[in-house]
């Protein structure tokens, strides 16, 4: 199962943690000051994701 994990770091800041369902580390978050912040960026991921696009910087320029 996907989840979510959130932490502290050694700084002090909230973190956020994607993992798969294999326990692996998809993802990780930057440092939020206030754990509702954190939280609040989980939520706008869960909402926002099914509209993300892929931005291939790849890509060669013609």
């Amino acid at each position: 199962m996907y989840k979510f994990e959130v932490y502290k770091d050694k700084a002090g800041e909230f973190r956020f943690r994607f993992k798969a369902s294999n326990g692996e580390s998809m993802f990780s978050s930057e440092g939020y000051k206030a754990k509702a912040s954190a939280l609040s960026a989980i939520e706008s991921i869960k909402k926002n994701v099914p509209d993300a696009t892929v931005d291939d910087q790849t890509k060669a320029t013609v």
